[in-house]
C-alpha cells in the first residue's frame, strides 16, 4: 500500500495531464458552462459508475477509472467557475488554466490531509461502491443548494461539496489501483 500523500499526488498528476491535453485540444470551452451544468456532468459520470457497479456490465467500454478521473477534473472546473467569477474571458491560456487547476488541486490536497488526520484514513476501510454513493449524495446536495440559489441555513456550501466529491474520487482511484496491483 502506497502512502496516501504519494498515491493522491500520482492520481492528481494523471488527471492534470488529461486536463492539460484536453486544454490543448479544445481550449477552455468548458468555461461556457455554469457550475450547475458541471454538477450535471459529475452526476452523469457518477451515475454511470454506479450502474456499472450494480450490473457488472460496461457496454460503452470506457473504464470506471476514467470516469472517476473525469469527476476530479469536472470538480476542479466547477470550483474555478464558482469561485473565479472575476475572470470574465472564456478562453484562458493553457498556462492560466493549469495555474487555476493547480491552485484548486492543492486546496483539495490540503483539505484531504486535514480530514485524513481527523478521520484516521477511514476511507481505506470503505468500499469503492460506498464512495460512489457518497459522490452521488453530494451531487444531490449541490443540486438542492443550487435550486436554493446557493444559500444554506446551516450546511456547508457548494464548494465544500465539490472538494469532497473530488477527494472521494481520488480515494476510489487509489483503491482501484491498489486492487489492480494485488492481482496476479
Amino acid at each position: 500500500m502506497i502512502e496516501t500523500k504519494i498515491a493522491y499526488q500520482k492520481i492528481i498528476e494523471g488527471c492534470r495531464d488529461v486536463f492539460r491535453k484536453k486544454t490543448r485540444d479544445y481550449g477552455t470551452a468548458w468555461r461556457i458552462l455554469r457550475p450547475s451544468s458541471l454538477t450535471d456532468q459529475i452526476f452523469i459520470k457518477a451515475q454511470r459508475i454506479r450502474t456499472i457497479q450494480e450490473t457488472g456490465q460496461n457496454k460503452v467500454g470506457e473504464s470506471i477509472d476514467g470516469e472517476f478521473s473525469a469527476i476530479i477534473n469536472y470538480c476542479i472546473m466547477a470550483l474555478i467557475q464558482l469561485k473565479e467569477s472575476s475572470i470574465t474571458q472564456l478562453e484562458l491560456s493553457e498556462n492560466e488554466a493549469i495555474e487555476l487547476y493547480d491552485s484548486y488541486a492543492n486546496e483539495a490536497f490540503e483539505l484531504m490531509l486535514k480530514k485524513n488526520h481527523d478521520y484516521g484514513e477511514a476511507w481505506r476501510d470503505m468500499r469503492v461502491t460506498s464512495l460512489t454513493d457518497l459522490i452521488l449524495m453530494k451531487i444531490l446536495r449541490v443540486k438542492q443548494i443550487e435550486d436554493n440559489d446557493g444559500s444554506t441555513i446551516i450546511s456547508e456550501g457548494i464548494d465544500a461539496n465539490y472538494f469532497d466529491m473530488l477527494n472521494y474520487a481520488v480515494f476510489s482511484l487509489i483503491h482501484l489501483s491498489e486492487q489492480k496491483a494485488q492481482k496476479p
